[in-house]
């Protein structure tokens, strides 16, 4: 008698559920971990290493299916396979007609790339998966040093911990007005909001444009205009957006959507989604051109948002909306349908989005083979990604468009301050 398999299934957590429903060709929901050597890759041994690593994050066997009124995880008997890299950046994953895995790693040259569909993880979890590949990549492929040289991985959780849906966690079950909270919060903010337009490229693909600089550099110049990094890169991508943008929208503000990583907030250690995301803007129209004063703006948008208070109501707005009765019963065709003209409506109060890993930490022992790490993502609008290794900060643009005005500005800016970037692109 032939024994049935248990198969296993998973809910979307809270920040999950939009991804699915608005992935498209145009924006594939895709983003990209990844990490330059100093050597070669070995494909055979990053294959041995990726085996290893899903014995510690076996949630990231999952695939996605539909059900009646939700989208749900399922567990899956398939192994990922290390390629070299041939498709382009950020190509899509999920596919609502085939049963595959919702990541993919590849190599080329001296570079592994890890990408991941959203609805799997954000980028905090995805960089503790990365971070678990390299090791475990460095250690067998310098046997010679792991000995006395590479000391012993410590996993940061335990399975259960890595796959715990965090939003459903701190969800006070509060009973909050559900016509109250489909409003907009940043309603002032997206009323009116500058939009980019450009020439799309070819195919749908993405265009990349990375600049490399010492992030301690960086940092000191942040410093020099009394900010943190982040928020000088903010206030500097507004700057950048402005300049370049055309006179008739000369008074439309421009507005960056900024992801914020809960866990700095709520204990977690889920490598889930487990993020927020709040509106920074500035009005040039109504307030100053100086980039002092933007930076002042934007500083004051971070200090208002980042709040634990701000940031608990609006996870409990999130998972009310979701809780309530209305929102359960509609079938998923029609769930699939207002998730996508919200993300629309949404879209029109933002101008382009900016995205913070922080620093990358690995053993010092490491330094010796790692180069840098690097972030990017499809891109509906231009989006900026920022991470660090080391004294590597690494700055992308993700744009859909051709045109790279606002790029060159934005990099001539930190040049003329006497930054020394180091500029890549895959197109």
């Amino acid at each position: 008698m032939r024994q049935r398999k248990s198969v296993e299934w998973t809910r979307l957590d809270n920040a999950s559920k939009i991804f699915p429903a608005t992935c498209s060709n145009k924006d594939t929901k895709v983003f990209r971990l990844a990490c330059e050597l100093y050597n070669a890759v070995d494909p055979e041994m990053l294959q041995e290493a990726l085996n290893i690593t899903m014995d510690y994050f076996p949630f990231y066997k999952s695939v996605l299916r539909k059900g009646v009124f939700w989208y749900y995880f399922q567990t899956s008997d398939l192994h990922p396979v290390v390629e070299r890299e041939s498709d382009p950046v950020c190509a899509p994953i999920y596919l609502d007609d085939r049963k595959n895995l919702l990541f993919r790693v590849s190599y080329y040259h001296n570079r592994i790339n890890l990408e991941i569909f959203h609805a799997l993880s954000d980028g905090t979890g995805a960089l503790w998966f990365m971070r678990t590949l390299i090791y475990q990549y460095i250690r067998l492929r310098h046997k010679e040093a792991s000995a006395d040289q590479i000391p012993e991985f410590k996993p940061n959780a335990s399975i259960s911990e890595k796959m715990d849906d965090s939003f459903g966690r701190y969800f006070e079950g509060r009973d909050l007005d559900i016509l109250k909270l489909m409003d907009n919060p940043n309603k002032a903010k997206t009323a009116r909001t500058y939009r980019i337009r450009g020439t799309r490229l070819d195919e749908n693909k993405v265009k990349v444009i990375e600049g490399s600089m010492s992030a301690k550099a960086a940092l000191g110049l942040a410093h020099e205009y009394n900010a943190t990094l982040t928020v000088f890169i903010a206030a500097l991508f507004i700057y950048a957006l402005h300049k370049e943008r055309p006179v008739r929208t000369k008074n439309d503000p421009v507005v960056l959507s900024v992801p914020i990583n809960l866990r700095n907030f709520f204990q977690s250690e889920t490598t889930r989604n487990f993020f927020s995301t709040m509106n920074i803007g500035y009005a040039f129209g109504q307030e100053s051109f100086d980039f002092q004063d933007v930076i002042r703006g934007v500083s004051e948008d971070f200090r208002k948002e980042l709040t634990a208070e701000s940031l608990n109501q609006h996870l409990n707005q999130l998972m009310s909306i979701e809780k309530n009765l209305l929102t359960r019963i509609i079938p998923l065709p029609f769930k699939d349908y207002s998730l996508r003209l919200a993300s629309k409506i949404a879209d029109r109060g933002i101008t382009a989005a900016i995205t913070n890993i922080g620093q990358i930490l690995l053993p010092e022992e490491f330094k010796r083979y790692i180069r840098q790490f690097s972030l990017c993502s499809s891109a509906r609008m231009p989006h900026i990604s920022i991470c660090s290794y080391n004294d590597r900060l690494s700055v992308s643009f993700s744009s859909p468009f051709r045109e790279t005005e606002i790029q060159r500005t934005f990099f001539e800016f930190l040049s003329e301050k006497g930054i020394d970037i180091e500029i890549t692109s895959n197109l």
